[in-house]
Order: C-alpha cells, then sequence, then structure tokens
C-alpha cells in the first residue's frame, strides 16, 4: 500500500538515511532536520509502512517551490518518483498554489524527463550552480535547469 502524509518528526531517521543514499550532493543533516516554516509543503511517501520517498517544498500566495524530491534507490524504476510529484502537485493544489516551480541537474536526465512528461517546461538553465564531481565536469560545476509548471 502506497500512502502520502505530512512529514512530521518521526519520519525523519528516515529522511534523512534516503538522502544520503539518493543524492550525490545530499542536503546536510541540519537542513533535513529544520523546523518547518508555517509554509512548508512536506510529504513522506510510505510503501508498506516503510517511508520510500520524500519532497520539501512551499507555498506562497500562489507559488510553489519543491526543493528537494526524492526515491530511496532501492524503490526506484517502479513510478514511484511519478506518484511522490503527483502528490506534492495535489498538495500544491490544495493549498492554493497556481504554479511549481522547481531546479533540476542537467546531467538528472531521469528526473528532467519525468519532469517534462508531467507538465513542467524548461524556462531557463543556471550556468555551474551545482557542485559536481570530475566524472561530470572539468571545472567540479554543473548547470541547474529551472522548470515550472501551471497547476
Amino acid at each position: 500500500m502506497i500512502e502520502f502524509l505530512p512529514m512530521t518528526a518521526a519520519h525523519l531517521d528516515d529522511v534523512w538515511a534516503i538522502e544520503q543514499r539518493a543524492h550525490p550532493f545530499p542536503w546536510t543533516e541540519s537542513q533535513i532536520r529544520e523546523t518547518p516554516s508555517r509554509i512548508a509543503l512536506n510529504l513522506v511517501m510510505r510503501v508498506d509502512g516503510k517511508v520510500a520517498g520524500y519532497c520539501f517544498g512551499q507555498s506562497v500566495a500562489g507559488e510553489v517551490s519543491l526543493f528537494n524530491i526524492a526515491v530511496d534507490p532501492e524503490w526506484q524504476g517502479q513510478g514511484l518518483g511519478r506518484q511522490l510529484l503527483a502528490a506534492f502537485v495535489a498538495a500544491a493544489q490544495a493549498e492554493g498554489g497556481q504554479d511549481i516551480w522547481l531546479e533540476v541537474r542537467a546531467g538528472n536526465t531521469r528526473a528532467s524527463q519525468l519532469y517534462l512528461a508531467n507538465g513542467f517546461e524548461l524556462v531557463s538553465r543556471r550556468q555551474d550552480y551545482y557542485r559536481a564531481d570530475s566524472s561530470v565536469s572539468a571545472n567540479g560545476r554543473e548547470d541547474a535547469l529551472i522548470m515550472k509548471a501551471k497547476i
């Protein structure tokens, strides 16, 4: 059974563990554990009672930002990222969101293809925005793709 819930402090150990496995340059533990503001839109996805993914976002005056989204690598490739993104969009709509903004590493083609297939469009590109290892870039940087969707 798949369920989507508001993120609570009880989920943070699992979220932190997934964050470290899912991203080449993960957020810091303090960023993950930071107390959310009243505008936060943070969800967890549980599969059969186990946290399998999460997303961090916020909603301000109709504009929603998706800051971080991840599915545990052991659960990837099963369509769960698409379902988590859809749950985030639904939560954003419930909060009165009109647009969702996000940025993604240019080299993360699986994620950018997911976003494009779900109504996001490429708006801009930030040169050398992310840190990257030498297998991605000789200068240690990677571009960010800025995407937006109407909801």
